[in-house]
C-alpha cells in the first residue's frame, strides 16, 4: 500500500496541495532531447460490436492542425509499464438509492487485474475525502464503500470542484502512469446552476487533462430540490458528458432516474480499461504554455482511438 498523501493540515495543506498541484501538473509531461513529451492514456474501441484489433505505434497517427506529431512509445494497457491507479469518486450528496449498486461497485473491484490500485473518495463540499488511499487489497476497498450522506448532511456543492481538488493533489505514480476516474454523480452544479457554459467544469477538464486523468461518469440522482430538476438533472448530464468527452472516457445514464443495474456499465468499463494503451508523443513547441487541440486516428480499418481532445504543452525554453 502506498503511503498516503491526503492528509494535511492548516499552512502545512496549503504547501503540499501546491507542491502536489506543480508535481501532478508535470504528469503528462516529461523532457527529452527532442523537447517536451506528452503522455496520454488512449482507448481503443472497435465498431458494430467487433472485438478491438490490436493497434500497433506505426497505425497511430496525432495530428495537431494540419501537422503531424511524432509518436515516441504506444504501451498496451497489459504491458509492463502502463500500470494504473483507479479511484471511484461517490458525490456524498447522492440519494441513498445507490445503495443497491454497492454489490455492482464492489463486484468491479474485485475483478480489476493486480497490478491495478484501487481508491476510493467521497465528494464534499468541493473537496475529497479519501476513505481508502490506493491500495492493491481489493477487500479493503470493496468494503470501504458507504452510503452518501444524502440530503441534509451539508454536503452539496459543485462535483466539479471537488474534482479539481484532487486532480491538484495526486501524486504521480511512474510504476502506475495511468490515473483513471469513476465518478458517481448527478453532475448538478449546486453552484453554477445550468447554462451552456459553465466554469468551473471547464476548469475540471482543464485540471484533469492538465495532470492526465481519464474521466469516466455513472449518473446518480441527487437529493432535495435538484432530484425533481429537470432543467438542473438535463445539464447536469451534459457536464458529465462533456467532461468524460474531454478527457478520453465515456458517460452512462439512463433518464433521470436511478440506475436499476451498474453491471452493464461497469462491464463496457472494464471493456475499455483492458482496451487502452499509454500514448507517448511530441507535441509542437510553444512560445507560451497553454493548451492545444490533439487529434489520433488509426489506418486500421472498424476502430476510433478515444483519448483526450487536448494536451497541455509547456513553453518551449529560450
Amino acid at each position: 500500500m502506498r503511503p498516503s498523501f491526503f492528509v494535511v493540515v492548516g499552512v502545512l495543506a496549503a504547501a503540499v496541495t501546491f507542491g502536489a498541484y506543480r508535481t501532478a501538473a508535470r504528469q503528462g509531461q516529461s523532457q527529452s532531447a527532442n523537447g517536451y513529451q506528452a503522455h496520454m492514456t488512449v482507448s481503443v474501441e472497435a465498431r458494430h460490436g467487433m472485438e478491438a484489433p490490436v493497434i500497433n505505434k506505426e497505425d497511430v497517427i496525432v495530428d495537431e492542425g494540419k501537422e503531424h506529431d511524432k509518436v515516441v512509445s504506444w504501451v498496451p494497457a497489459q504491458g509492463a509499464n502502463a500500470g494504473m491507479e483507479f479511484l471511484i469518486l461517490v458525490d456524498d450528496s447522492s440519494s441513498t438509492s445507490l445503495g443497491s449498486q454497492i454489490e455492482d461497485l464492489r463486484a468491479f473491484i474485485n475483478s480489476q487485474p493486480p497490478t491495478t490500485l484501487i481508491g476510493v473518495g467521497y465528494m464534499q463540499n468541493g473537496t475529497v475525502q479519501m476513505i481508502q488511499n490506493f491500495t492493491q487489497d481489493r477487500t479493503s476497498a470493496a468494503k470501504s464503500l458507504r452510503l452518501p450522506l444524502g440530503a441534509g448532511a451539508g454536503v452539496q456543492a459543485s462535483p466539479y470542484f471537488s474534482l479539481s481538488d484532487i486532480a491538484k493533489r495526486w501524486q504521480p505514480n511512474p510504476a502506475r502512469p495511468r490515473r483513471e476516474v469513476l465518478m458517481l454523480t448527478s453532475g448538478v452544479d449546486a453552484y453554477y446552476g445550468g447554462g451552456p457554459i459553465d466554469p468551473y467544469v471547464d476548469q475540471a477538464v482543464a485540471d484533469a487533462q492538465r495532470a492526465g486523468i481519464t474521466v469516466y461518469s455513472i449518473y446518480v440522482p441527487g437529493t432535495g430540490h435538484a432530484r425533481h430538476s429537470f432543467y438542473l438533472n438535463n445539464w447536469g448530464q451534459n457536464y458529465l458528458s462533456e467532461l468524460s468527452e474531454m478527457t478520453g472516457g465515456e458517460s452512462y445514464w439512463e433518464g433521470f432516474g436511478p440506475a436499476v443495474d451498474f453491471t452493464p456499465y461497469l462491464d463496457e468499463l472494464s471493456h475499455q480499461l483492458q482496451h487502452q494503451y499509454l500514448l507517448t508523443f511530441t507535441p509542437k513547441p510553444e512560445k507560451k504554455a497553454g493548451f492545444q487541440r490533439v487529434r489520433l486516428s488509426t489506418e486500421t480499418s472498424g476502430v476510433e482511438l478515444i483519448a483526450p481532445k487536448s494536451v497541455f504543452v509547456p513553453a518551449t525554453p529560450d
